[in-house]
């Protein structure tokens, strides 16, 4: 299986996407989305984003597990990790990330 953005609708009506690993994973969860334009965009700021390991931020949930947030040129936060069970899962996650994301296609699952 290759690696997919997978969009679906959310449980308030909105819209937002899943990064799939090609192992069926999922490595990046982003936020929710008014439009489809913006969801969108989203993909595509990801898919340019995700190509520089400076855009990664590693931190720690009040658990302690780590996660990592992917960041666009202006800071936002445009996608999140699940939390982790040890620094190099972590690594492997945004490798995956960055491996991954950007030649992924996408799979839309909403009727918008």
């Amino acid at each position: 299986m290759a690696a997919k953005f997978v969009v679906k609708e959310t449980k308030g009506g909105q819209m937002m996407f899943n990064l799939v690993a090609p192992n069926g994973e999922i490595v990046l969860t982003s936020e929710q989305y008014k439009s489809k334009g913006g969801l969108k965009n989203g993909i595509k700021s990801v898919k340019e984003h995700a190509k520089d390991a400076k855009n990664f931020k590693h931190l720690t949930t009040k658990k302690g597990g780590p996660y990592f947030v992917l960041r666009a040129g202006n800071n936002r936060v445009i996608g999140r990790s699940e939390s982790y069970s040890s620094d190099s899962a972590l690594k492997n996650g945004i490798e995956s990330v960055m491996k991954n994301a950007p030649g992924a296609a996408v799979d839309d699952q909403t009727k918008k």
